[in-house]
């Protein structure tokens, strides 16, 4: 059985597990203990009552709320290709509020994206970081925006191995292919060369929504209440 080992913070089982969230202060902020349960309010619809998460995703509305791991993202790409099945024109827009987490989760969603034939916009509130900043600039070119206080990280991918020497190497050279294709995904959405992707990402590299804006993962910062639509506001029951 693999041991169980702590490395930066994270928990991960063996050796072969490679995440982007470190304990920064945004990961120590948003990860510090569990939230007490909050009841989730229902929304009245012609077909009875649905959860205010269900109710939004009838919207074309999908959030990733949490660490980016196989649970959340199996979910969200199973929405994604319901959405794109249901209608292929209409736009999804996906909410961004995530520490970061799982690279190979991360690139599932990212894949998703690029496949389903809608157009996939992203809004980052709160924190986009790590894994999180990666799939907000992921979103379509010209839809992708940030709320006025949102804050973005980007930094390279995070990896411990442990084993054999061959055994680390081989996972060294896993994780050094994953940096080179993630800042070469990054350099394609942001406009900015894999050299200057490298060298802003060596450490947590920290930004406002403007900030953000000029650096190319997002195209615009939101200022008012009509540049995100919103649909017929619904019934809730609690």
């Amino acid at each position: 059985m693999p041991r169980t080992i702590v490395k930066n913070g994270c928990m991960v089982n063996g050796p072969r597990t490679i995440q982007t969230s470190r304990m920064s202060l945004v990961d120590g902020i948003l990860r510090r203990g569990r939230m007490p349960s909050i009841p989730v309010p229902q929304v009245a619809t012609d077909q009875g009552t649905l959860d205010i998460y269900s109710r939004l995703a009838k919207d074309r509305k999908l959030l990733l709320g949490t660490q980016v791991n196989d649970e959340v993202c199996n979910q969200l790409v199973a929405q994604m290709l319901f959405l794109a099945q249901e209608n292929p024109e209409e736009d999804i827009t996906l909410y961004i509020n995530s520490p970061g987490g799982s690279v190979s989760a991360g690139l599932a969603l990212y894949d998703t994206m690029m496949y389903v034939p809608c157009d996939v916009a992203t809004v980052c509130f709160g924190t986009a970081a790590s894994m999180g900043a990666f799939l907000l600039c992921a979103g379509a070119k010209g839809k992708r925006r940030a709320l006025p206080h949102a804050r973005i990280m980007i930094h390279q991918p995070l990896g411990g191995a442990q084993g054999q020497a061959m055994d680390i190497e081989i996972q060294a050279r896993e994780i050094l292919y994953v940096r080179d294709l993630i800042n070469q995904i990054m350099a394609a959405q942001t406009g900015k060369s894999v050299e200057e992707i490298e060298r802003d990402t060596d450490r947590d590299f920290f930004m406002n929504a403007e900030e953000a804006v000029a650096y190319g993962l997002v195209d615009e910062v939101v200022k008012t209440k009509n540049m995100l639509p919103y649909p017929k506001k619904p019934a809730l029951v609690y």
